[in-house]
């Protein structure tokens, strides 16, 4: 695993991008979807907006680009479990939609935009089938990671979540719905935070992934860090630990998280 300590998040957002849009020319080059793996939230918020910004100076071709997004809340109701509706602030479908998709397509000219029909969830109806959908396009290009500042939790998949976990319905951690109270600073109390969500697993991460970068940023990311680059296998108590077994794994941090006590 290769550790990266970047000035800012922004000079990580700057670095990464640069690497993906290379790899969509590349990918370009050969024919080929080039697939991208998302989490929402705020740890990759800087690698979204240099998108937009390389982009705007300089165009790709993005319309072999897929989005492969990680999770989404599930909310309980009389009729069970169902998604948000993608209007809601903390929807991962419309974080996806308007924070990446939307960024990327508004930087360039129509003939060179991502369609729609490529942005791709898990289903709700089907959890599995997810991992055999992004296998068919040939496993994901490069997964864009982000670990839980107080538990460890990456995508939805809370402690104790089993490595060869897929793509499934989690109920979540109280830990990892107080993290996502700073995640979407418009939840007012824990208790608006859904209590189940629909996850990639951890063994779908590193099984479809040719390559991942772990993002963390932030003072309150220290502790993120000093688990993740002290790993060298996976650890169920934190679940991003999961890096360590992940092909080409890379772990990005930013001045303040990389910081030694």
């Amino acid at each position: 695993m290769k550790t990266m300590i970047h000035d800012t998040p922004e000079a990580i957002g700057t670095h990464l991008a640069t690497r993906i849009l290379a790899e969509i020319g590349a990918a370009n080059a050969a024919g080929r979807p080039y697939v991208l793996g998302c989490p929402g939230g705020r740890s990759p918020m800087p690698v979204y907006q240099a998108l937009e910004r390389q982009l705007t100076a300089a165009p790709v071709d993005c319309s072999r680009l897929v989005i492969a997004m990680m999770d989404e809340y599930l909310l309980s109701g009389g009729d069970g479990l169902s998604p948000p509706a993608a209007s809601a602030h903390y929807s991962c479908r419309g974080f996806g939609a308007r924070e990446i998709v939307e960024r990327i397509n508004r930087a360039l000219p129509d003939a060179l935009r991502m369609p729609e029909t490529n942005f791709r969830m898990p289903s709700l109806t089907d959890p599995a089938a997810y991992d055999g959908e992004l296998a068919a396009l040939g496993g994901i290009d490069l997964f864009l990671l982000a670990s839980g500042a107080g538990d460890g939790h990456i995508a939805f998949n809370p402690p104790g979540s089993a490595r060869d976990s897929r793509t499934r319905i989690v109920t979540l951690a109280e830990q990892t719905r107080r993290d996502n109270l700073a995640t979407f600073p418009d939840f007012r109390g824990i208790e608006e935070v859904p209590t189940h969500g629909l996850t990639i697993g951890i063994g779908s991460i590193a099984t479809l992934s040719k390559a991942v970068a772990m993002i963390v940023w932030s003072d309150g990311k220290r502790e993120a860090f000093r688990r993740l680059s002290a790993a060298t296998a996976y650890d169920p108590s934190w679940p991003a630990t999961i890096l360590a077994e992940c092909r080409n794994g890379e772990l990005h941090a930013d001045a303040a998280a990389g910081a030694r006590p």
